[in-house]
């Protein structure tokens, strides 16, 4: 399938089994929504799958990894060889996202979506998968011209749609998504600016740690960025192919196979929400299946959730990347479902459901 045959078949939700699942909410033997929000996302994960018996406990994730031309430009407080290096340390299991996902039994893949060096997986042991998709050994500078072809920001989507789909076929019910790519908090914020409409000043922070000279250079080169490469905001995959990332890409089509094969999606921070916006730009409907894992120190990442419409589940003050916050609340998940599958009823408790 091409894109548009993928987006053409994505549909919203259907309400009727968000509202049958709050109909069994309000016969568990609680205070009426006691649990607050963990009953709105236990419902919601009702709707996606469309069932009163719902399933989280496989869950997987996949880091995508990309480099950036941007990155000679100065915008990041590490150089462009740590992408490669913790790619390697993804797939020695030492890294964040390897320890969070070991806790809540989630199993992780790495994706070589546009690192610029090649990567023998031969060399590490342990469960943790590697997929070569590489679109380019890095995206253009965004500085002086366009991230990428417009043929390669399709073929990163369709790269990140063809991984999730495969992981849904054998049988995830919860994905996550994470990404690593030094320098990529700069078309992601650059994709923001774009996608939401927020001005440079609301959109760029300051990544893995720059200092204040090196964030007011940031902003500027993401205005250089926008004005030279003339995204154009109503098309998700021209802002991709000018301003974006191949990791970024390959999240959204992540996203994009979550709603079309009926399956949520947590999404961690800054730089997968961007990979959200791209999704959403292209498929609104997509932003039905997903879940915001937390809100990013990151500048822009709640001006991109708000314009997403989604309510973070954590606000831990994180700034890592790779999935980590997606981790923690697969976890805040599992427990929502856990409840809404496990308490009993008012009527199996044989408790009186009248107040006194």
């Amino acid at each position: 399938m091409n894109l548009g045959e993928i987006v053409k078949q994505i549909q919203p939700i259907r309400n009727e089994w968000v509202q049958r699942a709050r109909e069994h909410t309000a016969h568990l033997a609680i205070p009426p929504r006691a649990l607050g929000r963990l009953h709105d996302i236990a419902e919601r994960i009702c709707g996606i799958l469309e069932t009163l018996e719902p399933d989280v406990a496989i869950k997987a994730f996949l880091v995508m990894a990309g480099d950036h031309g941007v990155v000679s430009e100065g915008v990041s407080a590490f150089p462009q060889e740590v992408t490669g290096e913790m790619v390697k340390n993804f797939l020695r299991g030492g890294a964040g996202i390897n320890v969070l996902a070991r806790q809540i039994g989630a199993e992780v893949s790495v994706v070589d979506m546009g690192i610029i060096p090649d990567i023998d997986p031969g060399h590490f042991e342990g469960r943790n998968k590697f997929h070569v998709r590489k679109v380019g050994r890095g995206a253009g500078n965004i500085a002086k011209g366009p991230a990428m072809s417009r043929h390669q920001a399709e073929q990163s989507v369709l790269h990140g749609f063809s991984l999730a789909s495969e992981l849904f076929s054998a049988g995830v019910r919860l994905l996550g998504t994470g990404d690593m790519g030094i320098g990529n908090t700069t078309p992601s914020a650059a994709l923001g600016v774009v996608l939401t409409g927020n001005p440079v000043n609301q959109m760029v922070g300051r990544g893995t740690g720059i200092d204040e000279d090196s964030l007011e250079k940031k902003r500027e080169i993401v205005r250089q960025a926008i004005d030279i490469n003339r995204p154009n905001p109503g098309d998700g995959l021209d802002a991709l192919a000018k301003v974006g990332g191949f990791e970024i890409g390959g999240i959204a089509g992540c996203i994009l196979a979550g709603a079309y094969h009926r399956r949520p999606v947590v999404i961690d921070g800054f730089i997968s929400t961007a990979g959200a916006l791209v999704a959403h730009s292209l498929c609104p409907a997509a932003v039905d299946y997903l879940f915001a894992g937390h809100c990013s120190q990151e500048a822009g990442h709640r001006k991109m959730l708000e314009h997403l419409g989604l309510e973070p589940i954590l606000d831990l003050r994180m700034r890592l990347g790779e999935g980590a916050g997606g981790a923690l609340a697969m976890g805040v998940i599992e427990g929502a479902v856990r409840v809404f599958k496990e308490v009993l009823t008012f009527e199996d408790a044989g408790v009186s459901k009248q107040p006194r």
